[in-house]
Parts: C-alpha cells; structure tokens; sequence
C-alpha cells in the first residue's frame, strides 16, 4: 500500500520512505501499468489534446502553453493530429475517450454530429481553445475571428485604404469565419467587391501568399490593401508587391494574422492580428486541471481578446 501511494501522490508519503520505494523501482525498471490504474482507479492521469496541425507555429504555441502549464506535475500531455479533417479527429476521440483520460482539450467549434455526441456523453472534463462560441461542451478558451478579422479591416479603411481585398488559404471554419469579418466590415464601409476575394484550399504557405496577391491583382488591379488569413500568406504578399515595384505602404497596405515573430522581422514590418496563444494553451490547462481537483471556473467561456499591431506595412507618413 505504501509502495502504491508512493507512485500515485509521492508528497503523501515521507521524503526518506520515498527515496528507497525510487530506489527499487529503478533496480527493478518497474513501470506502472497505465491500463491497469485506470481499471483500478476509473481513470487515467493523461489529458489528451487534439489539435490541427503539429507543424504551424499557431498551434506549436498553443502546445508549449499546455507543456509549460503541465510541467512538473502528475498529469501527462498525449497528442494528437487530427490534420484539419472531421474524420481524424472523430477517430482521435474515439480513441481518447477508450483510455480513460482525466480530460480532453480540442479545436475549434466545428465538430461532426457524431464527434459532437461522443463529446457531450463523455465521461471526462472538456476544453475547446482558439474560439469563442454559444453551448460549449464543458469549458472554452479563445476569441472571435469574426470581430478580430473585423477589426483588422477597420485599420486598413481607418489609414485610407478603400479597395481592400482578402486572400485565405485552407478555408477550414477559422478562415471561414474571418472572412465573415472582413466582408461584414468591408460592406459595412460601402467597399466590398467579390472579385478582391482570392481563396484556395491549399495549404498556407509565404509562396502561396505570393501567387494569392499576384491573383487579386490580376483580378482587380485597383486593389490598395489586402488583408491576409495568415502571416505566411502576408509575407508571400509583401515579397510579390516588393517583385512588381508597388510601394509598401504608400501604393499597397497588408495585414496579416497571428502576428507571428516573422512579420516584425520583415522589411517593411508587417502589421498583424496579435492572438494570445501560448495564455490560450496554458489556461486551457490550468482551467481544466482546477476542474478536475474540484474548483469550477466562474466563467465556462474565457475570451482572451486580441489586438492589432500596426506597423510599417500599413501606415502611411503625413
């Protein structure tokens, strides 16, 4: 029993006592059956996370917000890539929910019906990250693309720019919806025109954001800014303006979106839709973790904001 309360909650048993109990299990290279504590105990100490994409910066910030957040202590992070597809991810918590996780932490609002079921019968704590949105399953940690995209079109029209164009790329509900922002404000403003919206499903890169640009522009030459899905497609952007000759920011404005590292860097530097995204992975964490041991959130749905940083892609001199 003391070897077991050891392995379980180590700061209930004392320092000396716990030194030898670690001392045997590394002669031995015991390792504790996960399986068999979760028969045992109706759960696991794992807190699945299921996200999108392992390699976008985005969701790579989100992740080392969670890590950062579970660091030394019991609760274990296992991963999963549901790589923007309904079908992965329905399988993901399948899977998920057959451990016996202590807690769930997943993307988005856009579950499939059948997702959404297994989600709202499972038997564990549930965070949704990156929005915010009516009738969450259990917890929610993000913000609104729509009024961040929104906002992001106010800037442009607010420094003179009154032929804005959009360009997005994967089109998965996140773009959709900051589309949705963008055509709201830009019809709002009287300046919404069709033929300024260039979008593709094809993964987001800084090459495509360059032939997306060269698209609008051949589609409406009288084109004076564009707001971006992302910060590669605005990068891509910026290069294919600076190959043409068009003067950023005088001629051309671009924003972009996340206001990753890249778009300071740039030359001119690329103004951005600031997201918290590291706060988003670590709350998630610490909220679901509170729920766990007792304490429920005051609020189910924390909306952490977002900001737009000008910078020299957008504002123009007196």
């Amino acid at each position: 029993m003391t070897v077991s309360r050891a392995l379980r909650n180590p700061d209930k048993v004392s320092e000396k006592t716990l030194l030898k109990i670690k001392a045997v299990v590394d002669r031995l290279g015991y390792v504790p059956d996960p399986a068999a504590s979760a028969l045992a105990a109706g759960k696991t100490n794992v807190i699945g996370v299921i996200v999108p994409s392992v390699t976008n910066n985005v969701f790579s910030d989100v992740m080392r917000g969670v890590y950062e957040a579970a660091e030394g202590s019991k609760w274990q992070i296992q991963l999963g890539n549901s790589r923007y597809s309904p079908l992965e991810e329905e399988t993901l918590v399948r899977t998920f929910l057959s451990q016996k996780p202590a807690g769930l932490i997943l993307s988005g609002l856009d579950q499939s019906s059948e997702t959404s079921k297994l989600l709202m019968g499972a038997d564990c704590r549930i965070v949704q990250i990156m929005e915010c949105g009516p009738d969450p399953y259990d917890m929610m940690v993000g913000f609104s693309h729509v009024d961040a995209s929104r906002a992001a079109t106010r800037h442009l029209l607010e420094q003179g720019y009154d032929r804005p164009g959009y360009i997005a790329a994967r089109l998965d509900p996140r773009s959709q919806r900051r589309l949705k922002g963008f055509k709201t404000e830009a019809e709002l403003a009287g300046v919404y025109a069709p033929n300024r919206v260039v979008t593709t499903p094809r993964p987001s890169t800084v090459t495509l954001g360059c032939e997306l640009v060269a698209d609008l522009l051949s589609k409406a030459p009288d084109t004076n800014a564009v707001l971006c899905n992302n910060d590669d497609l605005a990068l891509g952007a910026l290069f294919e303006c600076q190959r043409r000759g068009v003067r950023i920011p005088e001629e051309f404005g671009i924003c972009g979106f996340n206001d990753l590292e890249m778009v300071a860097a740039a030359n001119p530097s690329i103004t951005s839709v600031r997201t918290f995204r590291l706060d988003m992975g670590r709350i998630a964490f610490e909220n679901l973790v509170e729920a766990l041991q007792g304490a429920e959130p005051q609020q189910k749905t924390i909306d952490l904001g977002f900001d737009v940083i000008p910078r020299g892609s957008t504002e123009r001199t007196a």
